[in-house]
């Protein structure tokens, strides 16, 4: 999946986390989210899987966005 095709939510718009624009919330065609950010080393998850520390203002940003 590209990044073309998500629905950004949160962020200034370019992307790239080496210049202060993470952490991101996006919104896939199916209705997931994707959330980019810094690694989090707070535990060690199952094989396969990933854990993003994101605060509680990047999410607010991304539900006002969706109007919930």
């Amino acid at each position: 999946m590209a990044r073309e095709e998500l629905t950004r939510l949160t962020g200034s718009g370019n992307g790239n986390c080496n210049n202060d624009d993470c952490p991101n919330v996006y919104r896939t065609a199916t209705g997931s989210f994707l959330v980019q950010g810094e690694a989090s080393d707070a535990f060690k998850p199952p094989a396969g899987e990933g854990i993003v520390e994101i605060p509680e203002s990047v999410l607010r940003e991304a539900f006002r966005v969706l109007g919930w």
